[in-house]
């Protein structure tokens, strides 16, 4: 199922996609200025995008599904990152995650179904020092543990 883009959003994706048409490895920045602009990189998009880059709509789609950043669908108000990385899984985040998973009812890439949350892992935040860590929206958050997840989900809901 994927969301229908409006008028406005897919006027949007396409002066992006005319903006890079002559540019030499293109494909990544283009798909970064269209999920910075609209949130995610709509399947409607992948078939403007091949022809202006010359490339199949199977290459566009690989680049989507193979970078864990790129969201195929629209995301919550907030997006919710649990790190995965060594580091994090050493101190725990392996319980961490299981627990924010728990509580919000999703599972990585689903957001929650007021659609105030998604929740998406993360391969490092650079963070190890402070493990377990999560990203909430743009800011980081070292040492985390269940109580403090649960006071940062409900400051982001009450936002």
């Amino acid at each position: 199922m994927t969301a229908e883009l409006s008028t406005e959003q897919l006027t949007r994706v396409n002066a992006h996609i005319d903006g890079y048409r002559n540019v030499r490895g293109a494909l990544l920045p283009l798909l970064h200025a269209i999920q910075d602009d609209i949130g995610y990189v709509p399947e409607e998009a992948y078939l403007p995008i091949s022809k202006a880059l010359a490339l199949s709509v199977a290459e566009v789609h690989g680049v989507v599904t193979f970078y864990h950043h790129f969201r195929r669908h629209p995301a919550g108000k907030h997006i919710l990152q649990v790190c995965r990385a060594e580091s994090c899984q050493a101190m725990g985040s392996e319980k961490l995650e299981a627990h924010i998973k728990s509580t919000l009812g999703i599972d990585y890439h689903q957001t929650t179904q007021d659609g105030s949350i998604t929740l998406e892992p993360v391969y490092c935040l650079g963070n190890c020092a402070c493990s377990p860590a999560v990203m909430m929206d743009d800011e980081v958050y070292g040492r985390m543990n269940a109580e403090k997840v649960v006071e940062l989900v409900k400051e982001a809901r009450s936002a």
